[in-house]
């Protein structure tokens, strides 16, 4: 079974919710789909789907599925980072009214630069699917952590003030 989650975000995530229908119409996703969509307005014909999960069925899906697939939030990075699971992110736009800002678009970009899976097109959510990977957080280097810190730090042009998750602040 894959996961699909959106969290919580007040705004839909209808790019990705055609993304898994089309996917499971042209039957290039052969799983079982389970979708946590949160306010999305397109639902993928064929996927089991849930508005919300509290949190004990969400952990309970979250162990049950062999990938999940979930928006590029800070908090459900982390989440994923700490389980043994293969995941891969697709980052909200602003440009598709997916979000306010560009926040999950910058942070996919600097993940994507230590090889954490991203997701940028239906395609790369087969090529995923097809050969799914754990990659953990923990494991980047200080030198790679650094590099995120100074990407995000020239992306937006702001004083690093917070610690990653791996422990190293400026």
């Amino acid at each position: 079974m894959i996961l699909v989650t959106v969290g919580t975000e007040q705004y839909p995530f209808n790019r990705l919710m055609s993304w898994i229908e089309v996917l499971l119409e042209t039957g290039l996703i052969q799983d079982e789909i389970v979708v946590q969509y949160g306010n999305s307005t397109i639902l993928p014909a064929g996927a089991k789907v849930y508005r919300f999960l509290k949190e004990d069925k969400f952990q309970d899906l979250i162990n049950q599925a062999s990938i999940v697939i979930a928006h590029c939030g800070e908090g459900t990075l982390l989440l994923l980072d700490s389980l043994e699971k293969p995941y891969i992110l697709v980052s909200r736009s602003q440009r598709y009214q997916e979000h306010v800002d560009d926040h999950q678009v910058e942070l996919a970009l600097a993940l994507s630069q230590i090889n954490v899976p991203i997701a940028w097109s239906p395609g790369d959510l087969v090529r995923f699917i097809n050969e799914p990977r754990k990659v953990s957080l923990a494991e980047i280097s200080q030198a790679s952590a650094l590099a995120i810190c100074e990407s995000l730090h020239n992306r937006f042009n702001q004083p690093l003030t917070t610690e990653l998750s791996v422990g190293i602040s400026r």
